[in-house]
């Protein structure tokens, strides 16, 4: 049985976005589910938009997903002398010729062609045939090379996402697979990399649909059997376009930056263009049990950031509370907020009021730095009938020892206030919790005293008085 070798192939032109990234989802997966092989390349070969900064994002970004290749990254441009080794085999095959018509005539071809309504594309003239004549060769032009397409026939192929497609030669025009100056271009590329590196499935955007028969024409000049291709669905931002980096589409790396977990994004990620009967949330490695490419979307997936913060909520829902922790420290960390052991019990009270990291670090920033009280919340809940009340509490606490700090023992202390004073609890819980907390909604308010140090809990009861 031969072993499936999935690629993925970005090009290093910008930072990679939620589009691209799960163009690279499903290949990885498919490579995992099947006891594979998945293999990074990079089409670095635009040298003009090319650069290191947009490589290092991909690679982050896959990093941080979990998305690491088992081979690669390889480079383009590191592949340039195998590229002309194969277009020289093409010259002896004679599936390729040199083309000497400039680019003003060429443009001068498609301007005529669709002023007839006909479809622009190149017409042969530098085409060799049998008996045919060819024009005088001009003075100090360099040819293209272009690729004699089949001129009879159709090309077919089962596309795993959008069923069979066949596509007349006749549609198909000769093209260039290297410029003036030797360099080739990408669709030769691609073939090359793709016999070398035996690239069994070819997973990627339906964009690549035009390109795929004449890649399999070069694959059978070259004689070598072509992929197994499937072609995903575009990714739409919320407006309904085209998710890209013009309408506003964030690099992968930003979605960390504002708390998201790894696996709730490949979990979002996966939803967007394939299912497995109703299930929503799922681990990262059910995922990976149940994937495969029959069940595929056919129709444009739409990104919804309010879905994608749901399912994230679910994810840190469903986590141990020690490996949240560590996921949150490191948001702490960055505002040099010194924790203790109470961080992963915090992290355990308030994750469930919670959609990102981001969201949980500043409830847990409450208990080690100082909190900014808003005035509105003040002036609505720390009002003068319930100062004594807070007064009375705060000397209550201030009797319980330190072994003696605890949800319990807090509790009982709570209902004794609310007896010598007459309040119902919501009266005394909400003014409490935002001098604590600067928030009147938190979670059980034992629950919440019990895990601060109880000298800030003193002293931020005590400035009620200022």
């Amino acid at each position: 049985m031969t072993t499936v070798r999935t690629r993925f192939a970005p090009s290093p032109t910008g930072f990679i976005h939620l589009g691209n990234i799960r163009s690279a989802l499903y290949p990885w997966a498919y490579a995992r589910a099947t006891g594979g092989v998945f293999i990074l390349r990079i089409e670095d070969t635009d040298l003009d938009r090319s650069n290191q900064a947009s490589v290092d994002v991909i690679l982050e970004g896959m990093s941080w997903l979990g998305m690491d290749p088992d081979e690669g990254p390889f480079y383009q441009m590191k592949r340039m002398d195998r590229y002309r080794e194969v277009l020289a085999k093409l010259v002896e095959l004679e599936a390729v010729y040199p083309c000497y018509m400039s680019v003003e005539e060429l443009d001068a071809l498609r301007e005529k062609q669709m002023l007839a309504k006909e479809k622009p594309r190149y017409d042969g003239t530098w085409r060799p045939e049998p008996g045919k004549l060819l024009p005088p060769i001009p003075e100090g032009v360099k040819p293209v090379l272009r690729f004699k397409n089949p001129i009879d026939g159709v090309v077919s192929w089962d596309d795993k996402v959008k069923g069979l497609i066949t596509i007349s030669n006749q549609e198909l025009d000769d093209l260039v697979i290297a410029r003036p100056d030797g360099t080739p271009t990408y669709n030769f590329c691609v073939v090359v990399d793709d016999i070398d590196m035996q690239i069994t499935h070819v997973i990627r955007g339906d964009d690549h649909v035009n390109n795929t028969p004449r890649q399999i024409n070069i694959f059978k000049a070259l004689g070598a059997l072509p992929p197994v291709y499937a072609h995903l669905p575009t990714v739409l931002n919320e407006a309904g376009e085209k998710m890209s980096k013009r309408n506003g589409a964030k690099a992968v790396t930003q979605y960390r930056q504002e708390g998201y977990l790894a696996d709730a994004m490949v979990n979002y990620l996966a939803r967007l263009g394939w299912s497995h009967g109703d299930d929503e949330i799922f681990s990262r490695e059910q995922f990976l049990e149940w994937f495969n490419l029959d069940h595929l979307g056919r129709s444009a997936a739409q990104f919804d950031e309010a879905k994608l913060r749901w399912v994230n909520a679910q994810h840190m829902k469903k986590m141990g509370d020690q490996e949240l922790a560590s996921h949150v420290k490191v948001f702490l960390d960055k505002e040099n907020i010194a924790t203790d052991d109470r961080l992963v019990p915090i992290c355990g009270l308030f994750k469930d009021r919670c959609d990102t990291l981001v969201a949980l670090a500043a409830w847990v920033r409450s208990f080690y730095a100082s909190v900014e009280i808003p005035s509105e919340e003040r002036e609505k809940h720390v009002v003068s009938s319930v100062l004594g009340a807070i007064e009375l509490l705060s000397a209550k606490l201030e009797q319980l020892s330190e072994t003696n700090w605890t949800k319990e023992s807090i509790a009982l202390v709570l209902k004794e206030v609310l007896a010598d004073t007459g309040l119902k609890m919501p009266q005394l819980a909400m003014p409490v919790r935002v001098l604590l907390m600067g928030t009147p909604q938190t979670p059980s308010l034992d629950a919440v005293i019990a895990l601060f140090d109880s000298k800030t809990v003193l002293e931020r009861l005590r400035a009620v008085k200022n």
